[in-house]
């Protein structure tokens, strides 16, 4: 008898074991179930507050191209967003940011006309960027290859299918205007230090687009003309300070390849792009949106969104 008790007491607390831990781990369960719940929330709420930031944005720039015919980096849109508090019943967090105008940069597709074929000056401009950032100047014709239509290897430093089917993973090349200037990480040559050196100088719009040479890095202003050196683009960042250059033709006509001096420079921009980072919580979502502003009646339109990355 007394060990038909002793064997259920052990039942016994066998039984209540299993209950509890049956019982903790439907506990976890749930808690971590309403955390996520919660995460994706809160990543919902972030979306719509950086998405909602563009029409504060766009109104700043309608402003601006009302007051002025210029864009230089003393206008309020050049401006750091600082960290705005988000502070409502549902939501508690912080939006901030920035926006930098994108014809500051070297358009990648200004290197293939609308024929399809190389523009000699803009491939000879890209050149001259690629060697003011000390990087390989080959990487010049395997990006014109990443963009032309055709598969026909730019001499000598082209790349096409052929060479790219034989990496492992194997692809293609685009042949056609890059979307997401993220896309030449993919061309031959370029490795991760090259890109994130040259990625602050460059950019991706649709069409051909001038340089703003009030925004431009001095690299991008190096770029230019092959008489522009370091100390000379430096001068002229020096010279554009408290509004920009004054006299923008006189100052570039005598510097500028003359193959640009029509069109490969400006002093006003029309792509524009919006970095918002809200953080709610634990959760932070970054928005990056490409806004178009048009010539003349300044309406701005967002032309592309990407969450995380460029």
């Amino acid at each position: 008898m007394t060990r038909l008790r002793g064997v259920a007491l052990i039942t016994a607390l066998l039984l209540t074991a299993l209950a509890g831990s049956v019982a903790a781990g439907l506990a976890w369960d749930n808690a971590l179930d309403v955390r996520r719940t919660m995460v994706l929330i809160y990543r919902d709420q972030a979306i719509q507050v950086a998405v909602g930031s563009e029409g504060w944005v766009r109104s700043i720039l309608r402003e601006d191209a009302l007051q002025t015919q210029t864009d230089h980096l003393d206008e309020v849109w050049a401006s750091e967003i600082p960290a705005l508090p988000i502070d409502s019943e549902n939501v508690q967090g912080q939006i901030y940011g920035q926006l930098e105008d994108l014809q500051g940069r070297f358009n990648v597709n200004n290197l293939i006309d609308s024929n399809g074929n190389v523009d000699q000056a803009y491939f000879e401009q890209y050149q001259r960027l690629l060697d003011a950032l000390a990087l390989d100047p080959a990487l010049a014709g395997a990006t014109v290859d990443w963009l032309d239509p055709d598969q026909n290897e730019t001499i000598p430093d082209g790349a096409e299918d052929p060479l790219y089917t034989g990496y492992v993973p194997a692809y293609r090349t685009a042949d056609r205007p890059v979307y997401n200037i993220t896309e030449l990480a993919a061309v031959n040559g370029m490795d991760r230090i090259s890109f994130e050196i040259l990625l602050p100088h460059v950019t991706a719009l649709p069409g051909r687009t001038p340089v703003n040479v009030n925004t431009a890095s001095v690299q991008v202003l190096q770029s230019l003309g092959p008489n522009i050196d370091l100390s000379t683009a430096e001068g002229l960042v020096d010279v554009r300070k408290d509004g920009g250059f004054a006299d923008i033709s006189g100052t570039f006509a005598p510097l500028v390849a003359p193959d640009l001096a029509q069109s490969g420079f400006s002093e006003s921009s029309e792509f524009f792009q919006l970095k918002a980072v809200v953080q709610i919580d634990t959760v932070r979502v970054s928005l990056f949106t490409v806004l178009h502003r048009t010539s003349g009646s300044g309406e701005v339109t967002p032309i592309l969104r990407s969450l995380g990355t460029i």
